[in-house]
This record gives structure tokens, sequence and C-alpha cells, in this order.
């Protein structure tokens, strides 16, 4: 995984080959890891920024592409998400016309997470974003 911070706590992470399968197949592992950390409450929003997250990778990079969840011991409210892709441009939130068929992606990860970044990784750069554990 590109950029990965060691973090203390539940982790599960994935690399899918950047083909069209992967979005499907990261949204699936999300899913399913999810339900079985009995957070299904946040596995539709999840799985739809990881979506989002994933079709970007597949759009600008070529590579393995990383998903993975942490849930850090130190915080039981908080649930970080982060895809990796070989490609060291961070990515630019932009204004999409109501016409474009794309580019809203960043802007509904801004929108829907607690707050989201990106960091540089030695092979790229890894795109992160946290949502809040109902309590």
């Amino acid at each position: 995984m590109i950029g990965v911070i060691d973090t203390d706590g539940d982790c599960a992470e994935w690399s899918f080959p950047a083909e069209p399968g992967a979005v499907r197949n990261a949204r699936a592992a999300v899913r399913g890891q999810l339900r079985g950390w009995d957070l299904d409450c946040l596995a539709d929003l999840a799985a739809l920024l990881v979506s989002e997250l994933v079709t970007n990778s597949l759009r600008h990079a070529t590579g393995p592409i990383g998903v993975r969840l942490v849930r850090p011991a130190a915080s039981d409210d908080t649930l970080r998400v982060e895809v990796s892709d070989p490609l060291p441009d961070p990515p630019r939130e932009r204004v999409a016309r109501p016409e474009d068929e794309s580019g809203r992606g960043l802007q509904l990860v801004a929108g829907s997470s607690r707050r989201w970044g990106t960091r540089p990784g030695t092979g790229g750069k890894t795109v992160w974003f946290e949502l809040v554990v109902p309590g």
C-alpha cells in the first residue's frame, strides 16, 4: 500500500488490478468488512465514496489500486478509509457543471466525510477520508 501510516487497531486492506471490475470488487470488499465489524450503518456511504476514488484511480493511473480500512484503537468513533494508486499527482477537486457526467467524486467525498486529504508515498499517493462511527 502506498503511503501507509501505521495505525493501532483493526485494519483490512486489498489490492485490485487497474481493471473495470476493480470498482465493483472494492465496493463488495468494503461492504463485507464493515458488516464483519458490525458497521453496517456506514457500509453504503463508505462503498459509494470508495467507488468514486477507485474510479478516479482507474481513469488517471495505471497499476494496482489499494484500498484500506482502519478502525484506530485510540478512537472508537472514526473509520479511516484509504485508496492508493501509483500516480504521484494529487487529485484536484473541481466544480462540475450540471451537464457534466463526471467530476463530482471529490466533492462527494468532501461533503460526506468528517475530513479528507491526500498524502504522497514513495510510489504514488493515497487519498483518505474519515467517517464518524455512530455511537
